[in-house]
């Protein structure tokens, strides 16, 4: 069975909802139906009622199933409002300012905060607007998750090699947010993708913390970031299988990873790849996508207190139903 295959069979053991904030986007609509049909999760989408039904009648879409919330008469509006005043209260927000930005037209605070207040399990935007409006509304509203300040990115990278990570299933982090991760963050990184590894794969993940040295085969300031990043994820998870610095083929390749790194957990059997930087994550990625006809699935957000998703503008209405299921499974844990 595909991964997404497997991961929309998990959607289904515990149903959670999920808000689709950008109604006003014709595939959003669309995939609803999909999502509520496939019984992948209960849905939300956010407009009003009679323009929706309309716009769903002109795309021969049922929303039978499907929950409509028009943000600016919402029943949960004014504790929405409270809430958010209380979030922004250091920067001044009033009740008024608090109650335009969750009945703004593009609805992602208002999603957010369905998110933050248990209403919805996680939402998924991003078919109509930025990244950075996306993750803007996730990390004011939702925040991130215990003892972590960083969010960032996995991809769930499927080959064609079953010797590779899991049957030839391995996680890429972080491919699509942060540009230079300092050692915290690098660690937080690391962290957040063993747990992603663990509710997508279904296995405690390897994690290998790559650089372009092993075990002090070259002496730079980028490799001790690494190691400096190694300790600090041994802190914050102490029971988590985690080696570095690694380079990729004594990662991945156990004669490599004995002759380099011998001893090792990790060595030579990592499933979970932490790139050093943004450069190397996304540049790494595509080449095992394109060069290895791997499939890329993500990039999947990670670190938040709850999840929120990114799509690309150009997403199509499967790729929708698909992140709404990995949201789905990430609501579930």
């Amino acid at each position: 069975m595909h991964l997404v295959d497997q991961i929309k069979a998990k959607a289904r053991t515990s149903l959670q909802t999920v808000v689709l904030p950008e109604s006003y986007d014709d595939r959003m609509i669309q995939a609803a139906e999909q999502i509520t049909r496939d019984g992948l999760a209960r849905v939300v989408l956010l407009g009003d009622p009679g323009e929706l039904a309309a716009k769903a009648e002109t795309l021969s879409v049922s929303l039978s199933g499907v929950s409509v919330i028009d943000p600016k008469n919402a029943a949960r509006l004014n504790d929405y409002v409270t809430e958010m005043v209380k979030l922004r209260a250091k920067k001044g927000m009033t009740v008024e300012q608090s109650r335009q930005t969750l009945t703004g037209a593009d609805n992602l605070f208002f999603g957010a905060m369905m998110v933050r207040m248990g209403d919805a399990g996680g939402m998924v935007a991003g078919a109509f607007n930025t990244t950075g409006d996306v993750l803007r509304a996730a990390l004011q509203v939702v925040g991130t998750a215990a003892g972590m300040k960083t969010v960032s990115s996995v991809f769930l990278m499927i080959t064609k090699n079953p010797e590779f990570g899991e049957n030839g299933i391995l996680c890429f982090a972080d491919c699509a947010v942060n540009p230079n991760p300092n050692a915290q963050q690098l660690a937080e990184i690391a962290v957040s993708t063993a747990a992603s590894c663990k509710s997508f794969l279904g296995v405690e993940a390897r994690v290998a913390m790559l650089s372009f040295s092993t075990k002090g085969s070259a002496s730079h300031a980028d490799a001790d970031k690494v190691l400096e990043a190694l300790a600090i994820a041994r802190t914050i998870a102490p029971n988590l299988q985690i080696d570095g610095e690694l380079q990729a083929d004594a990662a991945l390749l156990p004669k490599v990873g004995e002759k380099k790194a011998p001893g090792s957990a990790v060595a030579g059997k990592a499933n979970t790849l932490i790139f050093p930087t943004l450069d190397a994550g996304n540049i790494g990625y595509k080449l095992v996508e394109r060069v290895a006809g791997a499939e890329a699935v993500g990039p999947i957000i990670q670190g938040l207190a709850k999840p929120v998703n990114d799509l690309s503008r150009g997403c199509s209405v499967a790729d929708i139903v698909s992140v709404a299921a990995i949201t789905a499974v990430q609501a579930q844990g």
